[in-house]
């Protein structure tokens, strides 16, 4: 493998070569040290903060799953102790800049979910010369954090990717081009939700609306402006209703939010989470609404993605089924094996981070989505302080709408 070779070309090309050969995804798309000059894997650092976002969702393990790295050290701000009980095999740190110092990563997984880390984490791994980081969703507080973190990664050639799983499904693009050829007829909005559960409202939008907000400006563009209102018990918030959110988000306020906001692509994207709405994520996705048909997406199962033909709009007595959607097409079986398992352990991502290093790419999920999707959020909470007017993009103020 060059380091020339174009990594997306790489992605299709390995995913032809499974539907014909049926291999697993999981033993063709990681790098191979010895198809290069640089037979080296690249050395990982992993960050974790036991009760305080812990290690993620498995950013510690994920890397024994990637062929072209090795773990070579772990720390936890809890405690060596605690360190080595996760990674027992490689040296342990209570400090993470000690851990950057000394064993000198290249890639530094920064696994906590509590998000009021990540910025110092990123920062502090960029100034040690690392060339990859890994960092758990959502990316960080505020735009002015993204702000720098990307002109750090900008000026050193780091390459960070966020941890948002189902940006790296194969299937995204075979969606895309299905929209393309009209398959839902024309494209009317795009809605999204979290997961509602007792996290519903502004937490919500954070831990979970970052998944579905980065997926669905895939499919929609960039932010134009936004429009939201923020309710606590049926009535507009008011500034006696923000307090300090969990898991580091910063201040929030409410149980109920709902927003619209007009992309690039013309397609309208609109945001809703309730608290304890309904039966517990079934929400949680977006949906594609055209006016001959619907392409839905379910985060994080296996199919991804289905498809409703018909006009949503139009009540039929006929059965509409919804039809899955695989990286082989629309109602065929899903030729790649294990992609399920693939997706969810981080492999993927991985994968391609290692590869975006060695070709001096942009990982599919970059810095640059990830300030996106801060930005998306703290411009719901801006409209909201400004009675729900429109706010437009760039945000023009970098800080938290609510402190």
């Amino acid at each position: 493998m060059t380091s020339q070779m174009n990594r997306r070309q790489y992605f299709q090309d390995a995913i032809g070569n499974l539907a014909a050969t049926g291999l697993a995804l999981s033993h063709s798309l990681r790098l191979n040290a010895e198809d290069g000059p640089n037979t080296s894997p690249f050395r990982v650092g992993v960050i974790g903060h036991t009760g305080r976002g812990d290690f993620g969702h498995g950013l510690d393990k994920m890397w024994q799953r990637v062929r072209s790295t090795e773990t070579i050290a772990i720390s936890d701000s809890a405690g060596i102790e605690k360190a080595k009980r996760r990674l027992p095999d490689v040296e342990a740190f209570a400090d993470y800049r000690e851990m950057l110092k000394k064993p000198k990563p290249e890639i530094v997984a920064v696994a906590p979910r509590h998000i009021d880390q990540h910025h110092e984490m990123c920062m502090a791994s960029i100034a040690h010369g690392v060339k990859g980081i890994y960092v758990e969703k959502p990316f960080c507080q505020t735009p002015q954090q993204a702000d720098e973190i990307v002109s750090a990664c900008e000026s050193t050639g780091v390459r960070l990717a966020i941890a948002h799983r189902n940006r790296y499904h194969p299937v995204l693009p075979i969606i895309k081009q299905l929209i393309d050829d009209g398959e839902i007829g024309k494209p009317l909005e795009i809605r999204a939700r979290g997961k509602e559960d007792h996290r519903g409202g502004c937490l919500d939008l954070w831990v979970l609306g970052s998944h579905v907000l980065n997926l669905a400006c895939y499919f929609a563009g960039s932010p134009r402006s936004c429009q939201s209102r923020l309710m606590q018990d049926n009535r507009p918030c008011t500034e006696q209703d923000i307090h300090s959110g969990a898991e580091g988000v910063g201040p929030i306020a409410g149980d109920e939010l709902h927003a619209r906001l007009e992309m690039s692509s013309g397609i309208p994207l609109f945001f809703d989470s309730i608290k304890d709405h309904g039966s517990r994520t079934a929400g949680f996705g977006i949906q594609i609404i055209g006016n001959e048909g619907v392409i839905d997406f379910r985060m994080d199962r296996e199919p991804l993605t289905h498809l409703r033909r018909g006009n949503p709009f139009q009540p039929s007595t006929e059965n509409s089924p919804w039809i899955p959607i695989s990286t082989a097409g629309v109602g065929q079986p899903e030729p790649i094996q294990e992609l399920g398992s693939y997706l969810s352990s981080h492999q993927a991502a991985g994968d391609d981070l290692a590869l975006a290093i060695a070709n001096q790419t942009k990982p599919i999920c970059s810095a640059e989505e990830g300030r996106t999707t801060v930005e998306i959020i703290c411009a719901i909470f801006e409209s909201h302080k400004n009675n729900g007017e429109a706010v437009s993009f760039p945000l023009k103020n970098r800080q938290h709408p609510l402190k």
